[in-house]
């Protein structure tokens, strides 16, 4: 009949349940019952979706990241080059001054020139 057993079989496997959970907590056990029950298939079905989802979102991001690096290396270079001709560090504290400072901003130790 039903997996193989017969209705023998069920009547056993509904009073051995009775016994063990009693009449007034048999709602309770089938309402958290059905409850598992949709949530499995619904993980189910969301696992499914966010597989698809999954491969679109990494290729967004690899093209992103790959942008994101392309655009840094070149602010890095501009950087460098605004920072070697528009800058004199502190020999004390190393912090980064103006070029025509005299004196650290920071600490107030005079710069070399």
């Amino acid at each position: 009949m039903f997996l193989g057993m017969g209705p023998f079989e069920l009547i056993v496997i509904v009073l051995v349940v009775l016994v063990i959970f009693g009449p007034k907590n048999l709602p309770k056990l089938g309402k958290s019952l059905g409850q598992t029950v949709k949530n499995v298939r619904e993980g189910m079905e969301e696992g499914s979706d966010d597989k698809k989802d999954e491969k679109s979102e990494e290729a967004a991001k690899d093209a992103e990241a790959e942008d994101v690096v392309e655009e840094s290396a070149d602010a890095d270079a501009d950087a460098d080059a605004d920072a070697s001709e528009d800058a004199v560090f502190c020999s004390h504290c190393g912090h980064k001054n103006e070029a025509g400072a005299e004196f650290c901003s920071k600490c107030g130790s005079p710069l070399s020139k």
